[in-house]
């Protein structure tokens, strides 16, 4: 199993760095989901897209709570930022706003996404 790089000064530094350390520890989770479970990216992001085209604007939490309940469980639910950003990367979703997180107790943060058509 990958591990994952400890930061020896326990932050991140700069924006930058954190990006840079979002970006991996977003990778290890990847790594780790799909050790656990084949094909979890493709299956995450094929899912993700189903979703967005049947229901419209989503937020991210209930995308990834929409995987989990079609089996699309990873050992760790931050594998899932990997898969949105890949579709990101690729121009398949984007961002359009902004909700509370659910999960961070109505911390801000949560991301609505969209399919490009």
């Amino acid at each position: 199993m990958p591990r994952m790089p400890k930061d020896p000064k326990g932050s991140t530094g700069s924006p930058e760095q954190a990006r840079a350390a979002g970006r991996t520890a977003g990778e290890y989770a990847e790594q780790r989901a799909s050790l656990s479970m084949p094909g979890f990216s493709l299956r995450a992001r094929l899912h993700v897209l189903a979703v967005l085209c049947g229901r419209g604007d989503t937020s991210g939490e209930e995308l990834t709570n929409s995987c989990k309940a079609a089996g699309i469980v990873p050992p760790d639910d931050r594998a899932f930022g990997s898969v949105y950003a890949w579709l990101v990367r690729t121009g398949q979703i984007r961002c359009v706003g902004t909700v509370p997180r659910s999960k961070g107790h109505g911390t801000s943060g949560g991301r609505v996404w969209r399919l490009v058509k």
